[in-house]
């Protein structure tokens, strides 16, 4: 029997012999491989804690201590030890269980996390919560080095050194976000680790005292009283102490006895207390330990080469990456902007072509989004490539910074629609209810490759805030049949065909379905009109009332939840006009939450993929 066979509930883990632990890690990182290799998902960040992991299931009684991590992609080994062994099999799966901390699956994950610098924030208030109570569970927040470049980390930072109660900080540090970290705090940890002065007095300090027969102690409580002078001198700023936040570090964290005993240490505080570690991304296998990056987040893999299974064609991501870079070759004014996602937004040709006009911000799209108006307002044409789900954390600053003063910035919105394996927290089924209503914004949301290129050159000769939405999807054209029109003309919709009495109007990544649906209906002897709306803001209203004003049926399909998406637009639209017609159908997605599973599943779970639109059309008629 294998030490994993003996994990199967919650502090199971405590039942293993000390000098087991490095052969159960072993199983650990050899048992997430396995079935990460089968279905995908974040290798490389949960290799890189198995060990941090383990000594934090040592320490903490689950589920009675709060355990949360930040973002939460490497909570594969915590998941194998709170019961979910059988379960990780299913890991990422339609119906199985999430990528991601979820409440729902286990007591022995304090918080929903997805979306980065949110842990310790949550921390404190569990921290306040429990005070409040009285009781005396241990509240420990996991953040990485990546995710305390995000501003929310630094608010919780500045909250957390007024605390006078218990609240461990264990800060995973491994020089990764995404990518590699940039910016003042990846360079003060860096500075931390490799500062040999301090390393170095602090073994001479611990081996002078231990060769002192009497006096140690005397001694030892001189150096304390002194600690804050030395590391002011050692070590520039000692950020952390400087913000009455207890400092411990930096430790090696794959060795699971010392990152263990600096918990005991920390738990011994009154005070909010930072506990350093020190990992290695991807650690133990040797693919993941060379690429990081291309392991953060990856499908099903060779676990024997470490090449994708599945070789994927064109995406919207390559099709903006390549035409942005052609575009800033003609125009010297063209910067672009990421928050620690060059390679998930295609950036990373563009950073290379041209340096000094790429700025990668770290985890902070709020700044993101403010700083690429001030570039706007200096004179230049700042895109700012985001996911869907991430910018909506910068939702003030696209209104009160770039929108109130007309400023021309091109927000690249990959991500937008159904996305898939990753749930809840990064589908971008929102982007429809948050962006066309905002006043000045123009939104685009192109049904192809060749209609991406187009509309972001539209976009950068608009003069004015402008939005190009896309999907995580390769570009397979099912268009070829329609009448297509590529000429790009403010707030005009696209016709693709006139027939019959029924209409379907879509939008962006809801188009693929839409054409589906009309091939579909075509085979069974319906004609049906399609129309591509391109827009979501300005609308085509009057394209919207001349055509439905003809049909008996008229049909609105989009990847957006209900509420407040394009089709309730339609509706009023229709309504406010007077505009007479048979019946109405508003095919979107439900307002709720959309859990994990492949694009297809989900679609076809929903109601929005081609054949459920068909079949719900002729039902209708």
């Amino acid at each position: 029997m294998s030490f994993l066979d003996r994990i199967n509930k919650p502090n199971d883990i405590k039942d293993i012999p000390v000098s087991d632990l490095r052969q159960l890690a072993l199983e650990i990182r050899r048992y997430m491989l396995e079935n990460v290799s089968k279905v995908g998902g974040h290798m490389a960040s949960s290799l890189g804690v198995v060990e941090l992991t383990m000594a934090l299931h040592l320490f903490l009684d689950l589920p009675k201590d709060k355990l949360i991590f930040d973002v939460g992609h490497q909570s594969y080994a915590h998941k194998i030890l709170t019961g979910r062994k059988e379960e990780f099999k299913t890991l990422r799966q339609f119906g199985g269980i999430s990528g991601f901390p979820k409440i729902s699956e286990s007591d022995c994950d304090a918080f929903d996390t997805g979306h980065s610098s949110t842990s310790i924030s949550a921390g404190l208030g569990l921290v306040k919560a429990r005070d409040l109570r009285g009781t005396d569970e241990k509240v420990v927040a996991v953040i990485g080095d990546g995710a305390l470049s995000g501003g929310m980390a630094f608010e919780a930072l500045n909250n957390a050194g007024r605390l006078k109660s218990n609240f461990i900080i264990v800060l995973n540090d491994n020089k990764m976000s995404i990518s590699e970290n940039v910016g003042g705090m990846a360079n003060y940890l860096g500075n931390i680790r490799t500062n040999p002065a301090y390393n170095k007095l602090k073994q001479n300090v611990v081996t002078a005292l231990n060769a002192i027969p009497e006096g140690g102690a005397h001694i030892a409580g001189a150096m304390k009283r002194t600690k804050a002078s030395l590391k002011q001198l050692l070590i520039d700023g000692m950020f952390f102490e400087d913000m009455d936040i207890t400092y411990i570090g930096p430790i090696d964290g794959h060795n699971i006895s010392h990152i263990k005993y600096a918990l005991e240490l920390a738990s011994r505080k009154q005070t909010a207390t930072l506990v350093h570690v020190v990992t290695k991304k991807g650690k133990g296998y040797r693919a993941a330990e060379q690429n990081p990056v291309k392991f953060h987040g990856i499908g099903p893999f060779d676990k024997k080469t470490g090449e994708a299974k599945k070789k994927g064609g064109q995406s919207f991501t390559d099709v903006f990456s390549k035409t942005i870079t052609e575009l800033a070759e003609k125009d010297d004014k063209i910067c672009a902007i990421t928050a620690a996602m060059a390679p998930g937004t295609g950036l990373t040709d563009f950073s290379i072509r041209f340096p000094e006009r790429f700025t990668d911000v770290g985890i902070a799209e709020e700044h993101a989004v403010t700083f690429a108006a001030g570039l706007a307002a200096g004179g230049f044409k700042p895109v700012f490539a985001v996911y869907s789900t991430f910018l909506q954390r910068a939702y003030d600053q696209i209104i009160h910074d770039v929108c109130l003063e007309n400023l021309p910035v091109v927000f690249a919105v990959d991500r937008t629609g159904i996305v898939g394996p990753d749930g809840e927290t990064h589908q971008g089924i929102y982007t429809n209810s948050f962006l066309p209503h905002i006043p000045g914004l123009t939104v685009l949301e192109p049904k192809n490759a060749e209609e991406l290129k187009e509309s972001l050159k539209y976009a950068f000769n608009l003069n004015a805030p402008c939005a190009v939405c896309y999907a995580k999807r390769q570009t397979d054209d099912i268009f070829d049949s329609f009448t297509q029109d590529p000429v790009i003309t403010t707030g005009k919709a696209e016709i693709l065909s006139d027939k019959g009495n029924v209409c379907i109007f879509g939008i962006g990544p809801a188009m693929w379905s839409a054409a589906e649906a009309v091939n579909i209906l075509k085979d069974r002897g319906i004609d049906v009109s399609l129309v591509n709306l391109r827009f979501a803001n300005p609308i085509d209203t009057k394209t919207i009332i001349s055509v439905a004003a003809k049909k008996k049926v008229v049909v609105t399909v989009e990847e957006n939840i209900k509420r407040g998406g394009i089709g309730e637009k339609i509706e009023a639209i229709l309504a406010e006009n007077n505009v007479k017609y048979g019946k109405l159908l508003n095919l979107a997605l439900p307002d709720a939450p959309l859990k994990q599973g492949k694009v297809p599943e989900l679609k076809k779970a929903t109601g929005t993929d081609g054949e459920s639109i068909a079949n719900a059309i002729k039902e209708l008629l």
